[in-house]
């Protein structure tokens, strides 16, 4: 359809992107930076985790006034994958259990279940786990917590380990990261993450669910003056991680993990 010259329309159109953690994947391997970057990495994504068509672009000759940024951390049930091998020591400890990460976080759960804090499991002489026969030994948490420590890297974060790790991890990334919006290479506001409420997501008061705010759209941080992007100009957001400890234990973070940068404003485009 052919662009009417000399007339433009303005339109309320948020623009968005997101970083996404795979289930069985972990933040290190989405990002192994400490700064995790929004609207510069566009392409191969579907709608749910961008509307930009082009890197750090508007499209087309459009222009955007920022009135809002929000940030939106999903709180999904992580799934660990069945690849990462695991040893837990059990007693007697003369044949460990040889396993797999997602099994030693089920047997977490078992033990934490158990009124006796611990899970009886049978092995054969490989070490591998059976139904019937083999070799009986006792699994404590303290037992797993070393598997854990065992693993180093590909362990699951310690919020994730959490018998109700509900808002645990969402209170990780918005408390121990910065956020910094840039139109050109100028900073436009650079705050803790904690100053962008999402303003969205699923909300209850009886705690299986956790958000970074009140899910009310305007429940967010909003500019004093609208923020300007001119068309054929660079803009970007980015969330960095400054404490190196926190930064390890945020990159063991395993999905199904979004988060979400929301520019809310309004968009100046040819009419067609």
């Amino acid at each position: 359809m052919a662009v009417v010259q000399g007339i433009k329309e303005k339109i309320h159109l948020p623009i968005y992107d997101s970083l996404t953690v795979e289930p069985g994947k972990q933040l290190r391997d989405a990002e192994s930076s400490s700064t995790l970057k929004f609207f510069v990495n566009v392409q191969r994504k579907t709608k749910l985790e961008t509307n930009l068509q082009s890197a750090s672009l508007l499209p087309h000759y459009n222009t955007f006034e920022a009135r809002a940024m929000r940030v939106v951390i999903s709180d999904l049930p992580p799934e660990f994958p069945e690849d990462v091998e695991a040893t837990v020591v059990g007693t007697p400890d003369d044949k460990p259990l040889k396993t797999d990460l997602k099994r030693v976080m089920e047997l977490l759960d078992e033990v934490r279940e158990d009124e006796s804090g611990e899970v009886k499991v049978r092995i054969d002489s490989t070490g591998e786990e059976v139904d019937s026969g083999g070799n009986l030994i006792v699994i404590t948490e303290a037992d797993l917590d070393n598997a854990f420590e065992d693993l180093d890297k590909k362990a699951p974060a310690k919020e994730q380990r959490l018998t109700n790790g509900v808002g645990a991890l969402i209170s990780r990334l918005v408390y121990n990261t910065v956020t910094t919006f840039f139109i050109g290479e100028k900073v436009m506001i650079q705050m803790p993450t904690w100053f962008f409420p999402a303003g969205a997501g699923p909300y209850s008061e009886a705690g299986k669910l956790s958000t970074h705010g009140e899910p009310n759209p305007t429940a967010t941080f909003r500019f004093a003056e609208p923020l300007h992007i001119d068309k054929n100009q660079n803009f970007r957001v980015e969330i960095e991680t400054p404490d190196a400890e926190s930064l390890k234990d945020i990159h063991k973070i395993y999905g199904p993990l979004f988060i979400w940068v929301v520019l809310d404003g309004y968009m100046t485009r040819d009419v067609q």
